[in-house]
């Protein structure tokens, strides 16, 4: 059955906490990303288990609820039209959602900000490499072909020149100048600087005020004929300098003078502090953390370790950071070994949550749990991890001892990639040892099924319960002279006399049907107006246009809920058309309470009505 996207809508709105609660919302290729002001306001379990969510998850300040490709923008678009907030971009979420953030997420998610857009470059340009690596390999003389120089060039030109890369989409996120970004990255590499590489044959000095002024072990205006090929973390920090100037100068710099000492200052004193200050303290405590960082994951012990961390860092967002290694390494060193933990982590994820998938008796849970899994096989991990392994733990945690081990075999091989940006499948395009990365996958992927088809039980419930009956009912539940009364749930219609309370079963306050319901949404029965909604919206009032009126009753004694489990999307007052959606109710919750879940029908003035005809 096709997803009605405005039902869809109208649910995740109803458990978001109302209007006021939504700061700003847009969608990505398959999530809707909304920025909340109150997250506890938000009922996660509820958007859960609304039909078309695949799962929902917080990261980076955002609230992100996943509905799938070719879905999600019909569903926001009706998100829009039913909530009445402003469509926004993607940026405008972000920004919404980095205010309400702690200043240590903000910077792990500038980072990634930042480095995310440049991995296309970096994918190709490792891919490229991959191919001449696997051509010299296979064909030994081709090392004295020019296709092998072209190729080679073209290969390591991203890597040669990244910190311009980074500069330009740091200037980006910063919201400088590009062109002005560009430079300081262009300056940072520049052909007049000896090759940052080739630092350890010796490079030469400027002192620009004399060798004189000595503050410490510090030559105050000494610079380093020394490029900068290899860095990342100077060029951000320079780059966010650099925007802080720009900004301060537009603002106090008259107009007429602002196009020509605006740039000028800016570049000049950028220029000055990176190569003085900011290149040589920050390259030098890159290297170590970068040094750190290899001997950590070529340790089998120290890889286990972050194979095991990997999937946390996920939930919390903080896997961006990671970038920021990777391509160290990669400009460092020409080769990537960060990236076999974080593909045995995602790998393992997707073992998990396949073997939940197939485990799983409940209809619903399978039909998240496969097809999250086969996206998790091919890196993009958060439909999984957010959507299924996360909302059971043991999964989860099946699949961190997976990538843990994984991550071991992955060091022992000294598995190495050419780039990054993929993991799972697609990561053969880039890894160095084909073999050692399938007994990587294997026993990643292999471990966290088995542990999770041993661990792993479903709730009983969960399994047994059939799903919601999502069908606007077409039935009539009553005929009469002045028009018709439309079934409101979907469900079983009953006779009034197997109602199991008196007050109704007698029909005492007028003739009755009872609907023993399969779904758990009242829609309007006729076009109409709302009389009442009950505070505890576990009855509704109406009255059609034709004069018809209707008591619509969810459940027997279910009053004494006040109000768990039920929710009302109407008021008195408001005008109602046949199949609006008026109150949502949970049938679990109502048994759980102890009490009848039947849906009650009573047309209040019916001894006023002619010809009144019950369904049962």
């Amino acid at each position: 059955m096709a997803l009605d996207y405005r039902k869809c809508a109208e649910e995740i709105f109803s458990h978001l906490g109302g209007k006021d609660n939504i700061a700003s919302a847009a969608h990505c290729a398959t999530r809707l990303r909304l920025a909340i002001v109150d997250n506890s306001k938000v009922d996660v379990k509820a958007l859960e288990n609304t039909e078309g969510v695949q799962g929902v998850f917080s990261n980076a300040g955002q609230l992100q609820i996943i509905i799938g490709t070719g879905t999600v923008n019909k569903v926001y678009d009706e998100f829009i039209a039913v909530s009445g907030v402003s469509a926004g971009s993607k940026d405008d979420v972000k920004a919404a959602a980095a205010a309400n953030m702690p200043w240590w997420k903000r910077i792990v998610k500038t980072l990634g900000d930042v480095f995310v857009p440049i991995l296309p470059a970096i994918v190709a340009a490792g891919l490229m490499m991959g191919l001449v690596e696997a051509l010299g390999n296979a064909i030994p003389t081709f090392h004295d072909t020019a296709w092998f120089g072209f190729l080679d060039m073209a290969a390591n030109t991203a890597f040669a020149f990244l910190p311009v890369l980074v500069a330009i989409s740091a200037t980006k996120v910063f919201g400088g100048n590009e062109f002005l970004g560009a430079v300081i990255g262009l300056m940072m590499v520049h052909p007049a600087l000896t090759n940052g590489w080739n630092a350890a044959n010796g490079y030469e000095v400027w002192y620009l005020f004399g060798q004189g002024i000595k503050i410490g072990g510090y030559v105050l205006g000494q610079i380093n004929q020394l490029g900068y090929q290899g860095h990342v973390i100077p060029v951000v920090i320079s780059i966010w300098l650099m925007c802080k100037i720009e900004k301060y100068l537009h603002e106090h710099v008259p107009e007429m003078i602002d196009l020509f000492v605006t740039p000028l200052a800016t570049v000049l004193v950028t220029a000055l502090l990176t190569f003085m200050i900011i290149g040589p303290i920050f390259s030098g405590l890159e290297t170590i953390v970068l040094n750190a960082a290899t001997k950590l994951v070529a340790n089998p012990i120290g890889a286990c370790a972050m194979g095991a961390l990997y999937p946390f860092t996920v939930v919390m967002g903080l896997h961006h950071m990671y970038n920021t290694i990777e391509l160290g390494m990669l400009s460092s060193v020409g080769l990537n070994t960060w990236m076999p933990i974080a593909s045995a982590a995602n790998f393992a994820q997707f073992g998990a949550c396949l073997a939940v998938g197939l485990k799983a008796r409940s209809q619903r849970t399978k039909a998240i749990a496969i097809p999250s899994s086969l996206s998790a096989s091919l890196g993009i991990t958060e439909p999984a991890i957010f959507g299924v392994n996360m909302r059971y733990m043991k999964p989860f945690i099946c699949g961190a001892i997976g990538g843990a081990i994984g991550s071991l075999f992955g060091a022992i091989f000294g598995i190495g990639a050419h780039a990054n940006g993929v993991t799972g499948i697609p990561g053969y395009l880039i890894v160095n040892n084909y073999f050692g990365y399938t007994v990587l996958l294997l026993v990643a992927g292999g471990i966290a099924f088995a542990l999770t088809m041993v661990l792993w039980k479903e709730d009983e419930e969960e399994a047994a319960a059939p799903a919601a009956d999502t069908s606007v009912p077409s039935a009539d539940a009553f005929t009469t002279g002045k028009g018709t009364v439309t079934q409101p749930v979907a469900g079983k219609i009953i006779p009034a006399s197997e109602i199991a309370d008196p007050v109704f079963a007698a029909e005492g306050m007028g003739p009755s049907v009872g609907i023993v319901p399969t779904g758990e949404t009242v829609y309007a029965p006729f076009d109409g107006e709302v009389m009442m909604v009950f505070p505890t919206k576990h009855a509704i009032g109406l009255t059609s246009t034709d004069g018809i009126e209707v008591l619509i009753h969810v459940g027997i004694d279910t009053v004494n809920m006040n109000g768990t489990g039920f929710e009302a999307f109407v008021e008195g007052g408001q005008k109602v058309s046949k199949g609006d959606k008026l109150l949502t109710f949970d049938r679990a919750e109502i048994k759980k309470a102890g009490y009848s879940d039947t849906v009650i029908v009573v047309l209040t003035n019916g001894n006023d009505l002619p010809d009144v005809k019950k369904a049962a």
